[in-house]
């Protein structure tokens, strides 16, 4: 084996993916993985501190992005504005490959320990847009409902995106859920 492998991060996800979808992700094995990317398990875990990181990596990305969305957002846009904004960016990162991120979904669908750490993953991503709108100068309060009411959104949004027949764009659809969302707390008042 050489010891630089170009791709191999990539083709270790594509293996993954497709032995998870294949055999089920518990009853598949690093080895199996590594074997199939063509590279040793040690190969494996320079990239990928376990077999559910393979699923998850990316997120620190994502979360970055969301980040640096609320930052640069315009100054005095509301909250509910910084987080669409937000949004649309996150709906670019997530958006590229539904057919993939399909698979994803049903993989961690099937795995109570999967499903826990893609909670997780959003509860972070929350916080992650609540601190921004705190730097912001938002009060922590309405930082926090701002910020949760986009991870619903963002939760809304990507499911129906995976499950229509032609759901199109997924910013697009992100904002159809956040005028539905704008419609429903308009009836509170």
């Amino acid at each position: 084996m050489v010891r630089w492998e170009p791709g191999a991060a990539e083709r270790l996800r594509e293996a993954a993916m497709q032995l998870y979808v294949e055999r089920g992700f518990e009853q598949t094995t690093v080895a199996e993985i590594a074997q199939r990317a063509g590279v040793t398990a040690r190969t494996f875990f320079r990239h990928f501190a376990d077999k559910r990181e393979v699923l998850f990596a990316g997120s620190e990305d994502l979360a970055g992005a969301l980040q640096r969305a609320v930052a640069e957002a315009p100054a005095g846009a509301a909250p509910m504005a910084v987080v669409a904004a937000a949004l649309d960016v996150g709906g670019r990162f997530l958006g590229p490959d539904r057919e993939r991120t399909r698979h994803r979904q049903l993989i961690i669908a099937a795995n109570p320990e999967l499903q826990e750490r893609e909670l997780i993953k959003l509860a972070r991503l929350g916080e992650r847009l609540a601190e921004g709108l705190r730097a912001r100068g938002v009060a922590p309060q309405e930082a926090a409902l701002a910020a949760e009411a986009g991870i619903v959104v963002l939760r809304v949004a990507f499911e129906r995106w995976l499950t229509e027949t032609d759901p199109g764009d997924l910013r697009a659809i992100m904002r159809e859920v956040l005028t539905a969302l704008g419609k429903v707390t308009a009836e509170q008042k």
